[in-house]
């Protein structure tokens, strides 16, 4: 099993309607949303490329923002880890 841990933007909720577009993924197991935190936990991982798209919505302007981090990791061999970083785009 893989889990991609998403922190969020500072300020940012994940929007109601995200969570069901990314259940509907055959490879999402289940996801988890922690304060502001979501853990997304995938079947298995192979060579394909995986996009996935999160709604967030703002609750509190922030000036500023600093990128945030996404971890992707094995549950069963965490120290195996990956982190990129990304920041707000779109609307």
């Amino acid at each position: 099993m893989v889990i991609v841990e998403v922190s969020l933007l500072s300020g940012f909720i994940l929007a109601p309607g995200s969570r069901m577009l990314l259940e509907r993924r055959t490879i999402v197991k289940k996801i988890e949303v922690k304060a502001d935190v979501v853990y997304i936990y995938l079947e298995k991982l192979n060579d394909e490329s995986q996009t996935f798209i999160l709604q967030l919505e703002q609750v509190i302007p922030m000036k500023n923002l600093k990128p945030a981090s996404i971890k992707v990791y094995d549950y069963y061999q965490p120290g195996r880890l990956q982190v990129p970083f990304y920041s707000g785009v779109g609307s």
